[in-house]
């Protein structure tokens, strides 16, 4: 193991430069030596910014560097390009480097597993850009639950919902999306890109698979302006809810959507068992970005909810009391990785098995709302 790993990024978009980048100057156990993008400039840039020595526009080429421990998949594009996810994930797992991938590694979560089978034969680790289970305040709550705090669950309610497309002059970013007639089905798009990390959650909290689910997707906003000014129709999820019994007993309710009145990220998990609750918001317009309440006196006629203490060691490196969500949630995800790697155990939270966990979920409310029934877990 070398003194610091060595990280190469694929992408080097807003996401990437906004928390991907500094997350990984944040972790004392890593140095970012290779950034790549199809996009020359963006690259120039990212690297002038960061202190990236070697820029490429080709990640063939990046990945044949033996000196590499790390690839960091943070593309921006969608279905059959250059850009998705999974081919770049699948590359980097066969050069033999640890994987950090953004979601969805796939869209189909057979394809999440066999990468995964691919990075366990070779002694590879895998993380995926669930970013919300990284909040200091999410990790603190699933300590709690697992030291008996709310007692037996019973039930988790999640949201991740917020106002960024409601105004239909907001034009449609990934252009797979738009259906290429008007009596298309409607695609995947919310529940896949904004309700995976709410859904991540519901698993971990809970601690136990789904058995079957019912759910729905939704189109609100039908019609978006372009940048061009074209008004086209946009027949896509901006907003899906879905129904979950658990094997080990107990039900949830998940539900997603980019286009209800929220702030960014609009991210709320409630937990609900036999001695007590936990209840955890995320949002930018909260003071410190995240809110942990906890109630308990399961008998008393009246309840309370008291504020949590998050304590110190839950929060990443260089953390600043007030400083913005991405950074400091993506710093966490980032760090914890690395350490996930050096330490060299069996940890590793939040991998390509947990992503097709999650893809499978989404994947079977698709087929939910397509044949409107009850869907059965697992799906073939």
């Amino acid at each position: 193991m070398p003194d610091k790993l060595r990280v190469g990024v694929i992408g080097a978009g807003r996401w990437s430069k906004s928390a991907h980048l500094p997350g990984f100057q944040r972790s004392p156990h890593c140095d970012v030596v290779a950034i790549c993008d199809l996009n020359e400039n963006m690259a120039q840039d990212a690297a002038a910014r960061f202190n990236i020595e070697s820029v490429y526009t080709d990640y063939e080429r990046m990945l044949s560097r033996a000196d590499i421990d790390v690839i960091d998949v943070c593309t921006r594009g969608g279905i059959g390009d250059k850009n998705n996810h999974e081919p770049l994930a699948y590359a980097a797992l066969e050069a033999g480097m640890h994987c950090l991938c953004e979601k969805p590694v796939a869209h189909d979560f057979r394809s999440t597993w066999r990468a995964q089978e691919i990075a366990a034969s070779k002694g590879l680790k895998t993380k995926v850009g669930l970013t919300f289970r990284y909040a200091p305040s999410m990790q603190y709550m699933r300590d709690l639950i697992a030291d008996g705090f709310v007692g037996d669950p019973f039930i988790f309610n999640g949201y991740e919902q917020n106002s960024q497309f409601i105004s239909p002059s907001e034009p449609v970013t990934k252009v797979d999306l738009i259906p290429e007639t008007e009596a298309e089905e409607i695609k995947v798009s919310s529940i896949e890109g904004y309700g995976a990390p709410i859904i991540d959650l519901s698993l971990w909290f809970m601690d136990s698979p789904l058995k079957s689910l019912v759910g729905l997707l939704y189109n609100f906003v039908p019609y978006r302006t372009m940048p061009g000014g074209q008004r086209i129709r946009t027949n896509i999820d901006d907003g899906d809810v879905y129904i979950g019994e658990y094997s080990k007993g107990g039900f949830c309710t998940i539900q997603s959507s980019y286009v209800t009145v929220n702030s960014y990220p609009g991210l709320e998990a409630r937990m609900y068992g036999s001695q007590g609750a936990l209840l955890c918001r995320l949002g930018a317009e909260l003071e410190n970005q995240e809110l942990l309440l906890k109630s308990t006196s399961p008998d008393a006629h009246e309840v309370e909810y008291a504020e949590v203490t998050i304590p110190d060691s839950y929060f990443p490196p260089g953390y600043r009391p007030g400083e913005p969500w991405p950074s400091m949630f993506y710093a966490n995800l980032v760090h914890n990785f690395m350490e996930e790697i050096v330490n060299d155990t069996d940890e590793n939270q939040g991998n390509f098995a947990q992503s097709a966990r999650v893809q499978e979920i989404i994947n079977a409310v698709e087929i939910s709302h397509r044949e409107r029934r009850w869907v059965d877990l697992p799906l073939p």
